[in-house]
C-alpha cells in the first residue's frame, strides 16, 4: 500500500470515529447543469441546439464545501444567505438531503438565491448564465452574525468561502473572535478583506495569489517557485499562519510561516513525510538545503491529470478536505496531501461533484495482487488509468535488493500513483549480468520486491530490454537511476514517442549488487 494510501485510510478512519464538527460560513449557491447533446448549429444565432437529456441540481459554493465536508465524515453546519425563491428552497433541500444542518441559513425575504446555469452539448459547456443575489442588508447581517455564534458552538473546525456575493468579514470576524475553533481557514478571492481574522490556513487560487502579488506568476510548475520565493509577503498579506496555493494541473504549493501552529510546527516533520506518499512530494524549499521534515520548507503535491472540461468545484473540494482533516488534529502537510487525493477525485467527474470517504480510499487503493503476469498489469493499469492514476515504471534485475535499491524505488514511487516494476527473468539476467548470476531466481526477487511498501505491481519479462512492455502498457513516468542518464536507454525514445517522461533519480554509490557480491565472496 502507498504512503498515500495509507495516509487516506488513517484519516478517513479518525474522521468515522471522532466525526469532527465543522462550520462552513460563507456564499451559497445552486448550481444547475442542463445536459443535452449538441446536434447542430441554429440558423437563428451561430449557436448550437441542445437536445436536452437531463437537469441536474447540485450545491455549489460554499455549499459544496459543506456537502463534501459531510461526505467526507465531518458534521457539518452550514452558515449563509438564501433567497425565499425556488432556488433557495431546492439548495436547502439538497443541502439537508446530503446531511448538512440546514437550520443556520439566513432566509433573506424577498431575495434571489445565487444560481449558476450550465447548459452541456455533448461534452463542452455550450453556456453558463448567472443570477447573483444582492448584497444583504445590516438586518440579514445582523441575522448572520447571530446564526454564526450559534453554529460554533463546539465546533471544531470553521471554513470561510467567500466569493464575493455578500458573506462579509465585518460581520463574520468579530464573531469568530469570540469563539474561535481550533482551526480556520479562508478561502476567498480577495484575501486581503479577511487578514484581520489570522486564519491558520488560506487556500488562494494561482489568479489570486497573482492578485495578491501584484504579479504574474508565470506559467506551468513554474508557478510553484514564484510562489514560493514569494512565501513572507503572502503570508503579510493574507494574515495568514501557511498559504497552499492551488495549481490546478500542477498539484499545490505549502508555504508555512512560525507561526503555524502545532498543525504546521510540532507533527509537521513526524509523518509528512509519509503522508507525500506517491503524489504529495517535498519540493526544495527557498532556503537551498532544506528537506521534507523543514516547516520552512515549500511542500508540494502533486495532481493527477485528469480531462476536466465539464469539472467543477474541485476547489471546494480541496478546501473540505484540508478542513476535516485539521479539524482531527492533522498537521497542515497531511491536511494538505489528502485534500488533493479528495480534489483528484472529483476533477475525473462531470459537473459539480462530491467526493465521498469510501471513493477517495478507492482512489489510492493499489490493486491487492502484486505479482501479475502481463495480461493482469495491462488491465490493472487500464483500471488504475480510468480513475486518473499517474502510472511510474521502472525494471531492472533485482538479484540482491539493498539500500540503493530501495532509495531508488522510494524516489520512483514519489514520483506517481502507481509504481510498476518490470523484473529480469533469469534468463534475461543470465545473458546481462553472466553465468554466474542471478542468485536469487525471478520467483524469489518479485516476492522481496513485492513486500516493499512504495512497490504497487511487479512483472517478469524475459526480453534484454522492457521496451515491448513499455509500447503496451505507456506509462505516464519511465524511470532510471542516476547512474544513467536518457541518452544512455533505448527506451528513451520509445517513452518520448508517446508522450511519456523519463526520469532520472539519485544514485546510491557503492550500493550495486555486483559489489554486494563481491564482498561476500571476499569475505568468504
Amino acid at each position: 500500500m502507498t504512503a498515500d494510501a495509507r495516509l487516506v485510510r488513517d484519516l478517513v478512519g479518525r474522521l468515522d470515529d471522532q466525526e469532527p464538527l465543522v462550520v462552513v460560513v460563507g456564499d451559497c449557491i445552486l448550481d444547475r447543469w442542463t445536459v443535452g447533446e449538441a446536434e447542430r448549429v441554429s440558423r437563428e444565432a451561430p449557436a448550437p441546439i441542445v437536445r436536452v437529456t437531463e437537469t441536474i441540481a447540485v450545491p455549489g459554493g460554499a455549499a459544496n464545501t459543506a456537502v463534501n465536508a459531510r461526505a467526507l465524515g465531518a458534521r457539518v453546519r452550514m452558515v449563509g444567505y438564501v433567497g425565499d425563491d425556488e432556488a433557495g428552497r431546492t439548495l436547502r433541500d439538497r443541502l439537508a438531503a446530503a446531511g448538512v444542518d440546514t437550520t443556520f441559513l439566513v432566509e433573506v425575504a424577498g431575495a434571489t438565491t445565487t444560481t449558476k446555469d450550465r447548459v452541456v452539448g455533448g461534452d463542452r459547456v455550450v453556456v453558463r448564465v448567472d443570477a447573483i443575489a444582492d448584497p444583504p442588508d445590516a438586518a440579514a447581517r445582523a441575522q448572520l452574525g447571530t446564526a454564526l455564534r450559534r453554529a460554533l458552538r463546539c465546533a471544531d473546525a470553521a471554513v470561510v468561502c467567500d466569493y464575493g456575493l455578500g458573506v462579509d468579514p465585518e460581520t463574520v470576524v468579530p464573531v469568530v473572535d469570540l469563539d474561535r475553533p481550533d482551526a480556520v481557514l479562508v478561502d476567498a478571492h480577495d484575501l486581503r478583506r479577511w487578514a484581520p481574522l489570522r486564519p491558520d490556513l488560506v487556500t488562494p487560487n494561482a489568479g489570486e495569489t497573482a492578485r495578491l502579488l501584484g504579479a504574474d506568476l508565470g506559467t506551468g510548475a513554474a508557478r510553484a517557485v514564484a510562489a514560493a520565493g514569494s512565501r513572507d509577503e503572502l503570508l503579510r498579506a493574507t494574515g495568514a499562519g501557511a498559504v497552499v496555493v492551488t495549481l490546478d494541473r500542477d498539484g499545490t504549493v505549502l508555504l508555512e510561516g512560525a507561526g503555524a501552529g502545532s498543525s504546521a510546527g510540532d507533527g509537521a516533520g513526524s509523518s509528512a513525510g509519509a503522508a507525500a506518499g506517491s503524489s504529495a512530494v517535498a519540493a526544495a524549499g527557498s532556503s537551498a538545503g532544506a528537506d521534507a521534515g523543514d516547516v520552512w520548507a515549500p511542500f508540494r503535491t502533486r495532481a493527477t491529470p485528469a480531462a476536466e472540461q465539464q469539472a467543477s468545484g474541485a476547489g471546494d473540494t480541496f478546501c473540505a478536505g484540508a478542513t476535516v482533516a485539521l479539524a482531527v488534529g492533522s498537521t497542515l502537510r497531511e491536511a494538505v496531501a489528502f485534500a488533493q487525493a479528495a480534489a483528484d477525485v472529483v476533477v475525473r467527474e462531470a459537473g459539480t461533484s462530491v467526493c465521498s470517504a469510501r471513493a477517495l480510499v478507492g482512489s489510492v487503493t493499489a490493486p491487492a495482487e502484486t505479482v501479475v503476469d502481463h495480461d493482469e498489469l495491462a488491465d490493472a493499469v487500464d483500471r488504475a488509468r480510468a480513475t486518473g492514476r499517474r502510472i511510474v515504471f521502472t525494471n531492472g534485475c533485482f538479484d540482491v535488493v539493498h539500500r540503493g535499491h530501495t532509495s531508488y524505488l522510494r524516489q520512483a514511487s514519489e514520483l506517481g500513483d502507481l509504481l510498476v516494476v518490470a523484473l529480469n527473468d533469469d534468463d534475461s539476467v543470465r545473458r546481462l549480468k553472466g553465468p554466474e548470476r542471478p542468485i536469487n531466481t525471478a520467483e524469489d526477487r518479485a516476492g522481496v520486491l513485492a513486500a516493499l511498501a512504495c512497490v504497487d505491481l511487479v512483472t517478469v519479462f524475459a526480453t534484454d530490454t522492457p521496451i515491448p512492455l513499455l509500447r503496451r502498457i505507456r506509462p505516464d513516468v519511465y524511470v532510471k537511476g542516476g547512474d544513467y542518464s536518457p541518452e544512455m536507454l533505448a527506451e528513451t525514445a520509445v517513452v518520448r514517442e508517446y508522450g511519456g517522461e523519463v526520469v532520472m533519480v539519485d544514485y546510491v554509490p557503492e550500493h550495486s549488487t555486483t559489489a554486494v557480491v563481491r564482498r561476500i565472496r571476499e569475505s568468504s
